[in-house]
Formats: C-alpha cells, structure tokens, sequence
C-alpha cells in the first residue's frame, strides 16, 4: 500500500506549520508558560488564536463543503493535529474538532468545546460548551502548566468524544487517532531536538553527538518515531479501530520515551523551567491519560489476539 504524502497534503502540512510558527511560535509558548505559572493556575486559552485556527479551517477540515467546512479526510486532520502536537498548541483541540458542524461556531473557532475524558476534562474553567456531564468537577493539579485539568467525581459518567445523548464508537476512534497523531507530532520535535542539541553541545573537545551512546539514543528516538509515523498515518487511511489502537499505543512509547532521552541528553540543562524539553514530557504524559489511557487500545488488541482464526 502506497502512503507517501500528496502534493496538497504536504502543502497543508505546510501551511498548517507555518501558520503554528507565525501565531505560536516559542516566544508565544514560552509566555503562555510563564503565564500559567509551575501549578498552572494562569493558564488562559488564546480566544485570538482559537478564532484564527478556526479561519484557517483547522476544526473544520473534515466538515463537507456543503455544511461550510473544508472537506477533507482524516489523514488530512491527521497532518493538522501532528503540526499542534509539534508546535504543543494548548487547548481542547480534539473535543472542538469532533463537535464542528454539531455545535454551533465550533468549526470557525467562535466556540470552544471540550469534553469529559473518561474521569477527567481539559480546559472546563475556559470552555464555552461540555460535552457530557461535568457536574461535581473539582480542579485538579496538571503535571502540564497548559493543560488545566479537572476531575469528575462521579464513576462511569461522560465520554471522550460522544454528544451528550450518546456514545459514538467512530467518533471516540477518531479522538484517539488524533492524540495519537499529537503525540507522534511532539516525539519527532523532541527527537529533533536532541540530534540538534547533540550537535552543538560539545564535551572533551568534540560534539557529544560523536559519542557512542548519544548516538544510540538518538537512533533509538528516531526508529520510535518513524515507526508512530508509519502507525498512525495507516491507520489514518484504514479508520480500523485495531489500527488506529496500536498507532495509539506506538505513539504514546515514541512522545514519553523520546521525550525522556531528549531530556537525558540535554543533561542537567533539561530538568530546568527555562529549557522546552520538560514541556514536550509533561504533555505527553498528560495526552497518555486520555480516553482510558493505553488499558483500552491494549485491551482492544489483545482481543482481537484472542478471536479464534475465521475460516
């Protein structure tokens, strides 16, 4: 099967990382950051931004043309959120996504809409509209200063994608292909930045770059991420609920364990606030809590393993 990009999706991927680096670039996110404070209780959501990437057609792209969106399919969404993932956009990006063309001004960024996750929600305090029952939220501490989190007392209550009458089993893979997709998006930046990183800084006279095991850390980032790639945009095109399972899981190891080698590799620098590596960690531990975490996609895998062989 041939997964090699369009031109017009290397061009909206395009697009979409230019227009990432132009409005939230790392000045943009740094100040976020240091806007939200270490506990993140100054977190506040960029209504300014949330309205551009409405414009631009970034909640909108799977939306047909007929109902005022963009028309495009899930590897084209997929590309979107990769961009957010590398670029760590704050905000309940997936929940907007899934609700355009069923809540009103979601799809061109008017409305904010986050949803409940299982026990908890993103973003509630900024959100306009929830989807599902986040009654008896009380705030609870994110290990991620941009991703202000509460926790939903109550067991067995909302759902990560699904409108409030119901669940919807396509459009809770959706969401989980689409976190997949952010977390393949911040493993690449990471391993980006390690080789770079590795490059420059210089122990002994000579790149740490040259040294045996930094190499091999950074081969390692590398096979992770590539092999996420391959995972998550096959799944973009199969929409195969086992698919889009061991893309999230894939996606999921290559955004925590890339994350934590490019912090190894930074050495002490990593661990401070003023480096951008604690970010891409924090983040991913956060996005791996989502929908059940990884319990549901392997528990979906396993199975599957366990069917006995149709004949």
């Amino acid at each position: 099967m041939h997964f090699q990009l369009t031109d017009d999706q290397r061009a909206l991927q395009a697009g979409v990382r230019e227009l990432l680096a132009g409005r939230f670039g790392r000045d943009a996110l740094r100040a976020a950051v240091d806007q939200a404070g270490v506990d993140g209780s100054g977190a506040r959501l960029d209504r300014g931004l949330w309205r551009e990437l409405g414009e631009a057609g970034f909640f909108a792209l799977r939306l047909p043309e007929a109902d005022g969106g963009v028309g495009l399919g899930l590897p084209e969404a997929v590309l979107a959120f990769e961009e957010a993932g590398r670029a760590l956009l704050p905000g309940p990006l997936v929940a907007t996504h899934l609700a355009a063309g069923t809540v009103p001004g979601a799809a061109e960024g008017l409305t904010v809409v986050t949803a409940v996750d299982g026990t908890l929600v993103e973003w509630l305090d900024e959100a306009d509209v929830v989807r599902g029952d986040a009654s008896g939220a009380v705030p609870l501490r994110s290990v991620d200063p941009l991703t202000p989190l509460h926790r939903v007392l109550e067991a067995g209550v909302g759902n990560p994608t699904a409108p409030a009458d119901g669940p919807d089993s396509a459009a809770s893979d959706t969401a989980v292909l689409l976190t997949a997709a952010e977390q393949f998006g911040g493993a690449a930046r990471t391993c980006e930045m390690a080789v770079q990183y590795a490059r420059e800084r210089e122990q002994f006279g000579r790149p740490i770059g040259s040294f045996q095991a930094v190499k091999h850390l950074c081969a390692q980032m590398l096979v992770r991420t590539e092999v996420a790639r391959a995972a998550v945009y096959a799944a973009a095109v199969t929409a195969d609920p086992l698919d889009i399972a061991a893309a999230r899981l894939l996606a999921d190891e290559a955004a925590v364990r890339g994350a934590r080698d490019c912090l190894q590799i930074h050495g002490g620098m990593g661990f401070t606030w003023e480096a951008d590596v604690h970010m891409y960690l924090k983040r991913a531990w956060v996005r791996v809590r989502r929908g059940q975490g990884t319990t549901a996609p392997e528990e979906s895998l396993a199975a599957d393993l366990l069917v006995p062989e149709k004949r």
